[in-house]
């Protein structure tokens, strides 16, 4: 799926765990690696430069421990010529329920802002950037819209919320893609959860109620899922 450029960036980013922690540096690697939204946020510029990003069910902080190592190799013109330069971001704030994530976050970028919450109801700040991946489904459908109406409040003008979805088609694919999170609990040590789903359609409607506008992208090349990213600029 990556390249040899991206692999060699997922090993940097990895490398910023702690050595004795090495479920969180072979998870690093394996999901930056494994998973394509990463490479597609860095190589279309999607995370924007100088404004405040805000991270939701950001697990250990694999996103700003990649956009740390990406920086890095910019600095060094380590970087693939048709990519943009990769994001500074004024300020990272990162909101998870897990504890041990949230420790491995500070351990790898210690300037974040790392909380242990909610989100449907920790504070959210005030964001130029949203990121939530692969989180909304573990969440009731009110509590659902509820995050997404508080992701709008928290949004600057202009902002843009980069949100993916599975979407609840009925398809194999949405199937695996079920199926896998449900075994993704039980590798982590979690409870299981159960998974609450849309069709991609009534993603995209919600958000345009919201007074966003949505705009879907495939994100499965490559896996067995049926995951979609949604590029959401605030109105």
């Amino acid at each position: 799926m990556s390249g040899a450029f991206f692999k060699s960036l997922a090993r940097d980013a990895a490398s910023r765990y702690p050595a004795r922690d090495r479920f969180a540096r072979h998870f690093a690697y394996g999901k930056l690696t494994g998973d394509p939204v990463f490479e597609y946020l860095l190589s279309r510029g999607l995370i924007r430069d100088g404004v405040p990003l805000l991270d939701l069910g950001c697990g250990q902080g694999l996103l700003a421990s990649l956009l740390d190592a990406a920086r890095e190799r910019h600095a060094r013109a380590d970087w693939p010529p048709d990519w943009p330069a990769p994001a500074r971001p004024s300020h990272v704030r990162g909101i998870d329920m897990l504890g041990r994530d949230i420790e491995r976050a500070r351990a790898a970028w210690p300037p974040g802002e790392w909380i242990q919450g909610d989100i449907r109801n920790a504070p959210l700040g005030e964001a130029g950037t949203i990121v939530v991946l692969d989180v909304l489904h573990y969440l009731e459908k009110g509590d659902q819209d509820t995050v997404l109406g508080r992701m709008r409040e928290a949004l600057a003008p202009g902002g843009v919320a980069l949100v993916r979805v599975a979407d609840g088609n009925g398809s194999l694919r949405f199937r695996t893609t079920i199926f896998l999170d449900q075994l993704m609990c039980i590798v982590r040590r979690q409870p299981l959860a159960r998974l609450h789903t849309r069709p991609l359609t009534a993603w995209l409607e919600t958000l345009r109620s919201l007074r966003f506008d949505p705009e879907p992208v495939p994100m499965s090349e490559g896996t067995p899922f049926a995951n979609v990213l949604v590029r959401a600029r605030a109105r």
